[in-house]
C-alpha cells in the first residue's frame, strides 16, 4: 500500500489498508459476492482497468483478498480472506451511515447504469418467481449507450446481466429512466408511485406484473431513510 499515516495508531493502520481510492468499494463487491475481474469493471464501471489490477493485486499482497488461479475458465477470481470477511460490519455499518447521513440528493454524474443494473441483476428474488427460465428486459430510452439491458434468470435460479440481446423470449418488459429506477432501488420512490406517475412502463405475463414488487428488490439499505440534517456533500 502507497497510503502511510506513520502512526502506530490501530485507525491509522486500518486507513493504510482501506484509504487508498476505491479500495472499500473493491471490498464492498467482495462481500456482496463478486468474484470475477468482468463483475468488478460491471459494478464499478468508473475504474480504470489498470487501476482495478492495482488495487486488487495491493489487497491480494497485504492478505486482504485471495486470489483464486486454478478456476474452471482459468480466469483469476477474488474472495476475502478471514481478515477481509471481518469488514462486513464495518462496511454495512458505514453504508447505513452514508444512506442516513451522507447521500443527498443524487446527481446526473451519480446515476451509474452499470452498477444500477449489477445490483438489481443480484437483488432480483427469484424464490418469488415461477419455475423455469426467465428473461427480464430494461430499456432507458434517454441513454445514448447502453440503454438496453437483459437480466436472464436460468431454471437453477443463476443470473445473466446481459447488454446484448440473449436471444430468448422476454417475459417482462420494463421501461423507465435511470433516475426514477435509482429513486425506486433507493428507497425514494415506490414502484406502484412510479407507475401511477407514468414513469415506469412494464409489459409482458400478467402474473410477473402484478408480483413485481415481490421479486424486483430494491437495494440492501433501501429501507433507511435520509437524515433531515444530512450532510451536504
Amino acid at each position: 500500500m502507497n497510503l502511510r499515516y506513520g502512526q502506530f495508531c490501530p485507525t491509522a493502520k486500518a486507513a493504510e489498508v482501506l484509504g487508498e481510492r476505491w479500495t472499500i468499494l473493491i471490498v464492498r463487491e467482495l462481500l456482496l459476492g463478486t468474484r470475477r475481474y468482468s463483475d468488478f469493471q460491471r459494478a464499478l464501471s468508473q475504474i480504470s482497468p489498470t487501476l482495478l489490477t492495482k488495487r486488487l493485486n495491493q489487497l491480494a499482497d497485504c492478505g486482504l483478498v485471495i486470489r483464486q488461479t486454478e478456476t474452471p475458465n482459468r480466469r483469476p477470481e477474488y474472495e476475502l480472506s478471514p481478515a477481509g470477511k471481518e469488514l462486513g460490519p464495518v462496511i454495512l455499518g458505514l453504508g447505513e451511515w452514508g444512506m442516513k447521513w451522507a447521500r443527498g440528493q443524487m446527481r446526473d454524474e451519480e446515476l451509474d447504469v452499470h452498477l444500477l443494473m449489477y445490483d438489481y441483476c443480484r437483488r432480483i428474488d427469484a424464490t418469488a418467481l415461477p419455475e423455469g427460465r426467465l428473461v427480464v428486459a430494461f430499456t432507458f430510452p434517454g441513454l445514448p449507450k447502453f440503454a438496453h439491458w437483459w437480466i436472464v434468470i436460468e431454471e437453477n435460479r443463476e443470473r445473466e446481466l446481459c447488454v446484448d440481446h440473449p436471444g430468448k423470449e422476454v417475459d417482462v418488459q420494463i421501461r423507465s429512466d435511470v433516475r426514477t429506477m435509482v429513486e425506486i432501488w433507493a428507497g425514494d420512490t415506490e414502484l406502484k408511485a412510479a407507475l401511477k406517475a407514468g414513469r415506469l412502463h412494464v409489459t409482458g405475463t400478467p402474473a410477473l406484473i402484478r408480483t413485481l414488487s415481490s421479486w424486483l428488490r430494491g437495494g440492501s439499505l433501501s429501507h433507511i431513510r435520509p437524515h433531515p440534517d444530512s450532510l451536504r456533500v
